[in-house]
């Protein structure tokens, strides 16, 4: 699973032993004898070491709307990807193009007054109400709004077909990128990818199987808001699920020109 993932390489998954009931090798390293033949870290020591994922906070304003509800106004609540967030903006709901302005933001239960990437807020805006706003949609900058598109080319890893599946253009699935949770179709495949060149194939694909490396169009009924990969990780990777398996994971390498 985790070579043919097109994000998570296998120099990234790390494999230690670890006891949840009796706390072995989870603050300090596991006694040797009890696992003598464990000479690691434990997992704190693991955790400690990973590397953040960089967000710019001088970057263009990008909070994925995850929930919503009323109190005193509008309140949406979502983590900040890229960007901070002051008291007093005035900011873009998208896709629907709806000019907001902060009148308080909530970081757990205190009151800020600016917040930047990484941190999970609630943000009590006034310009919208409740019911115009939904899961998925993007709360962002006025001079920088994320792009609103119905499709999008991808890089897409096939990883496990249902039975009997064919996966080609007309292939209906369930897309999940960050808070969006949205039917879609494959509406062309443009081109397979070598696995062991990582290059594209000189024929245009039919039809491809399961394991395959794909570029293909992916379409969508609703606008949905999302960046290249290459721009915004956490807004540009996805899955895609059919009868609650996993089928695909990909990363979105190109947008409309005309966004």
């Amino acid at each position: 699973f985790f070579k043919l993932s097109v994000i998570t390489t296998v120099s990234d998954v790390y494999f230690l032993p670890i006891s949840g009931l009796l706390g072995s090798n989870m603050k300090t390293r596991v006694d040797k004898n009890i696992c003598p033949w464990w000479d690691g870290k434990c997992l704190f020591e693991v955790l400690d070491g990973i590397e953040v994922p960089m967000r710019d906070p001088n970057g263009p304003i990008r909070l994925p709307i995850i929930d919503k509800f009323k109190d005193m106004g509008t309140v949406l609540m979502g983590k900040v990807e890229s960007g901070t967030i002051s008291e007093g903006a005035n900011l873009l709901t998208m896709p629907n193009k709806i000019q907001v302005k902060v009148i308080a933001l909530f970081c757990d239960e205190d009151r800020v007054r600016r917040a930047g990437p990484g941190e999970n807020l609630r943000v009590r805006v006034s310009g919208i109400e409740e019911e115009d706003v939904l899961t998925g949609f993007v709360l962002c900058g006025i001079e920088k709004p994320i792009s609103a598109v119905s499709e999008f080319v991808a890089h897409l890893q096939i990883l496990e077909l249902l039975d009997n599946a064919i996966f080609c253009a007309g292939y209906k699935a369930v897309l999940h990128i960050h808070a969006v949770v949205e039917e879609c179709e494959i509406i062309e495949l443009m081109q397979q990818i070598d696995l062991k060149t990582k290059k594209p194939m000189k024929r245009k694909p039919l039809f491809v199987k399961q394991g395959a490396l794909v570029v293909c169009r992916v379409q969508v009924n609703n606008l949905i808001c999302v960046e290249k990969f290459s721009d915004f990780p956490q807004l540009g990777r996805f899955t895609l699920r059919t009868e609650g398996k996993t089928v695909a994971v990909g990363k979105v390498t190109d947008l409309p020109k005309s966004v």
